[in-house]
């Protein structure tokens, strides 16, 4: 895992919140107007049906609820950026758990339903600096919402794809959050001052070793979407795709930062 080294950015805990809170009820909305047959339908992660994706969505909610039941530990050992490099070592166990929560759970909108209750409550009951032992280390709760948020406008892009006509909308502050997480995270990933990527409105990063930028027009800039953007970051979309796709500008020699995305998967 690269070192978490990069200062870190700040989060709004209350917006981040409002963000999780929002995006998590734009999905229990849409999801109450699927029928069985789209229910059954495929998804684009590993032969998860819809139905799977769905509890998949609530169960990164559910976690917040599983980390805080366990006693707190001492002192925070991880920072907010560690976390994007830590999702791959768990893809297994994640996958067995959500087939068998999706067994025992067969009304989604009751599901869905008792998440946002018990959520709210724990919000309500404990504070951002309580510390959390999550798959990536101890985190504040504070932080850890922020990988919540991400983890919802990821996967309701999932669902977008899945399920054509969904459209269920973004949070912006949810995915405002996922878009500078993620590219703060491939700033950590290859360190450096040579390509500015841009990701209008939310975030721009400096990434690449080479010749540092310092005035005028970089010599190397990648511009792209935010949605284009987290389906890179996250391997829903590739490199190449993106660009003759013209999803993506890319200038300069060192603008070629296929090689280095996905930055989380």
């Amino acid at each position: 895992m690269p070192p978490a080294k990069k200062r870190a950015r700040t989060y709004d805990p209350v917006r981040t919140r409002a963000a999780v809170l929002g995006q998590f009820g734009a999905v229990r909305e849409a999801v109450r107007g699927l029928g069985q047959e789209q229910l059954a339908g495929e998804t684009r992660l590993g032969g998860w049906s819809v139905r799977e994706l769905v509890v998949h969505i609530g169960m990164a909610l559910t976690a917040v609820q599983r980390a805080l039941a366990r006693p707190e530990p001492a002192r925070a050992d991880a920072v907010l950026l560690d976390w994007p490099f830590a999702t791959a070592a768990n893809s297994v166990a994640i996958d067995a758990f959500t087939r068998d929560l999706t067994a025992g759970h067969p009304d989604l909108d009751a599901y869905l339903a008792d998440i946002d209750v018990s959520l709210r409550d724990l919000l309500a009951e404990h504070p951002g600096s309580r510390l959390l032992p999550t798959d990536a280390g101890v985190l504040s709760l504070d932080d850890y919402l922020v990988t919540r948020a991400v983890e919802l406008v990821v996967h309701t892009d999932d669902l977008n794809a899945a399920v054509p006509g969904l459209d269920v909308p973004y949070d912006r502050q949810a995915l405002a959050a996922t878009t500078r997480l993620l590219a703060d995270a491939l700033a950590v990933k290859a360190p450096g001052g040579s390509t500015e990527v841009r990701v209008p409105p939310f975030a721009v990063v400096q990434c690449v070793e080479g010749p540092r930028h310092t005035r005028g027009t970089p010599p190397n800039v990648v511009e792209t979407d935010p949605l284009t953007w987290v389906r890179l970051a996250t391997g829903r979309t590739d490199w190449r795709t993106a660009v003759d796709e013209a999803k993506v500008s890319a200038s300069g020699e060192r603008a070629d930062i296929g090689g280095l995305l996905p930055v989380m998967t």
